[in-house]
């Protein structure tokens, strides 16, 4: 059984919030400045995917900093960027200036967009979550999304002892989202920052023609 206690890397402050399901073991780390998960930054492969399709509405949990719904409000697509971590949200409306208002605290689980997303952006946002929440996740995904709408993102592949992130083997993910999406896309990602290096793929998932979950 896959072990929910994060990992500690060393060198690593000393942290109260040992719980990543709790808004606060975010919240402290984003107040302490430690986030090596933050690419600061918008990813090629995130421009790439933007460059080859219309704008649609975008939906991203989990946002952090949120460069990349700066990135998308500047092009005028409809973006909404949610955290549960308020400190989390703090920091993206600094960086994102007159499009401040595109971010909110919010739990994606339970959180109702303000518009259909034509695309939900996966970025360090499932390989947050405890291995235990998956189905959790795909169940949620898979009901904001309607027929055609993309789960598209980077996804962490390889099982991790413990986390976050959480890694989770190919296979496994296949068979987590294969009920309903279907992979369209499958490419490595080659400017990785140094947590998730070698482990990344971006992976484009496209809803399937069945009622919503």
């Amino acid at each position: 059984m896959s072990d929910s206690r994060p990992t500690v890397p060393p060198g690593a402050p000393e942290f109260e919030n040992r719980d990543p399901n709790a808004p606060g073991f975010w919240d402290e780390r984003f107040e302490r400045g430690y986030m090596p998960w933050d690419q600061a930054g918008v990813p090629a492969s995130f421009k790439a995917f933007v460059e080859r399709h219309a704008p649609m509405p975008v939906l991203i949990p989990g946002c952090g900093s949120a460069y990349e719904a700066w990135w998308l409000a500047e092009r005028g697509w409809p973006v909404r960027a949610i955290d549960f971590a308020a400190n989390a949200v703090e920091a993206a409306r600094a960086q994102l200036g007159a499009h401040a208002d595109v971010v909110e605290v919010a739990d994606f689980f339970t959180y109702q967009p303000p518009f259909e997303p034509g695309w939900i952006y996966e970025r360090a946002f499932m390989c947050a979550l405890p291995p235990s929440r998956r189905d959790e996740y795909v169940a949620r995904m898979a009901a904001l999304l309607p027929v055609g709408g993309l789960l598209a993102g980077f996804f962490f592949i390889g099982a991790t002892p413990k986390g976050p992130p959480f890694g989770i083997e190919r296979a496994e993910l296949d068979a987590l989202l294969a009920p309903h999406f279907e992979l369209t896309e499958d490419e490595p990602v080659n400017d990785s920052i140094a947590v998730f290096a070698g482990r990344e793929r971006w992976l484009t998932w496209r809803r399937r023609g069945a009622t919503k979950a």
